[in-house]
This record gives structure tokens, sequence and C-alpha cells, in this order.
């Protein structure tokens, strides 16, 4: 009679280095293994949670696509091609941004990609009124929306570009994506030293009677579905998109305007995009 354990007791009684082992001689693994892998190196203080997490970070980059990380094109800040330089100066100024889309009639229309330190040695030549903002515009990297995020940091690096312009199956610009957009999915969020630090909350949270607490990313279709509202899911893919389009420019903290009754105020911003919102819903469409 055999003495051979069944797969599943043999494969409980593995050491440690018996699956690492594994690993490393070929054998297919499944992602969930390799995930019990990792916490069983932190559990064995093999690695530190940090680490852990880091992992964790690689692993949801190589399964999402572009889309699923980029900017909105409602939250993107653009440089027009006709701007003075003096405009453009401005427009960097309130942004903090270092790279910007230049773009001619509307969003769709990309020419080409300012970066800011381009502008410096004109402003130090007194060479601002003479210089056309053409003269300075580099050329834009462009990137489908269903690009895998992995290869493109793979292309960010070997290119050494920053920024790239994402556009959808039709051609039309849907958003942008930067190298720090990838990164912040791996090491979480880098803030500057003007960042504002707030705890994670829930997408949508009530704080009071007819007022709530909303991440600006949720989705339109969700927030619609919760307070039964009628916002036109085509006008923004997010509640902080239709917000944005509301104010007619990216908001900063503190910031309020009012859309069909729905009253909103900027809770918490970046340079590049709303963060949280707080809403006070119409009295005929509070919630319980």
């Amino acid at each position: 009679m055999s003495e051979d354990k069944p797969p599943s007791s043999q494969s409980a009684n593995k050491t440690w280095l018996e699956r690492i082992g594994q690993m490393f001689q070929g054998e297919p693994q499944s992602q969930e293994e390799l995930v019990e892998f990792i916490q069983d190196a932190e559990d064995r203080e093999l690695i530190d949670q940090y680490t852990k997490d880091m992992i964790h970070g690689v692993l949801n980059v190589s399964r999402k696509r572009v889309r699923d990380i980029m900017i909105p094109r409602s939250q993107m800040v653009v440089i027009e091609n006709d701007h003075s330089i003096e405009q453009a100066i401005a427009i960097i100024a309130e942004s903090a941004h270092s790279r910007f889309p230049v773009i001619s009639e509307d969003k769709d229309n990309v020419e080409g990609m300012l970066l800011a330190k381009d502008i410096i040695p004109l402003t130090l030549n007194g060479n601002i009124d003479t210089q056309q903002l053409n003269n300075i515009v580099r050329p834009c990297v462009i990137v489908p929306e269903s690009k895998k995020v992995d290869v493109l940091l793979r292309e960010f690096r070997a290119k050494r570009y920053h920024m790239a312009v994402v556009v959808d199956e039709y051609g039309g610009v849907s958003g942008l994506i930067t190298i720090e957009d990838i990164l912040e999915e791996i090491v979480g969020e880098i803030e500057d030293e003007f960042a504002v630090n707030e705890e994670f909350v829930e997408d949508i949270r009530k704080v009071g009677k007819q007022v709530y607490s909303i991440q600006a990313l949720t989705t339109l279709e969700d927030f619609n579905q919760y307070f039964e509202s009628q916002f036109d899911e085509t006008e923004a893919d997010t509640i902080g998109g239709l917000v944005t389009k509301a104010f007619g420019h990216l908001p900063g903290r503190g910031e309020e305007t009012t859309v069909n009754g729905y009253q909103f105020k900027v809770m918490n911003a970046d340079s590049r995009r709303l963060i949280q919102l707080q809403v006070k819903v119409p009295t005929t469409e509070s919630q319980a």
C-alpha cells in the first residue's frame, strides 16, 4: 500500500523553502498562491509590511489598464496654443504642475507638451513678449486607454518621458497619465509638502442631515443610484469630473458650487485632481 500523502496534505506540509524552491524551478503557480507566499514571508518576518504592500502594488499594476488610473479628461489642466507666455506662466503658477498638454480648439486636439522648465530661460532673458508658445512646445506621447500599466511604466523608463495623453478607441482624448500616477499604485500616494493628509473614507458617507462626504472618483452612475438623482452620465465619468466641469476650472479646497440643487464643496484636492467632496442634497432627495 502506498504511503504517499494526498496532494492537499503534501502541499499543506511543504516548508517555506520548498515552496519558494518550486517557484524558482518554474512550477506553475496561481496569483492566489503567490499572495499566500508573500503573506507567509511577512509572517516569518522575511519581509516587512511595507515590502509586502509594494509587492501587492506591483501585482495590482500588472492587472490594470491605463483607463483604470488615468487623470480624467475633465480634470486635465491644459494650455491653449494661442496663449501668450504670460498666460502660460499664470496657469503654471496656479496649478503647480511641471508638464501641460497644449491644445487647439478643444482637448481632443493636443498639439504637444509644454514643460514649465522651458519657460524659465525666456523669463530670465526678458524674451517673454517676443516669443511664441509654439516655439517651445515639445512632441506629445499618445497612448490608448487599453494599454497595460506595467507595459507603459517600462516605456516611461526606457524612453525617459513622464507623461502621456490617453485616447479612446475613437481617437478622442479621455485623460492623461504620468509616471507618478503609476508609482503611486505601487508605493501609495506621493504627497508634496502642501498636500492635505486625510484618512481614507468610504466612497459615500453621511456626515449630517442632508450632508454627505463623497470620494471625487465615485462614478456618476453610483452617485445617481445612491441619491436617485438624474445627472447626465454622458457628461462625465465621475462626480469629481461633473463638479470640475461645473466650476470651469480645477477648483481648490473650500470652493463651492451648486449643480441641479446639489451643493458641492471641495474638501480635499491636490494640484492635479479633486479628492474629496462634501455635498448637501436637496430636501426631497435626502437619504434616511
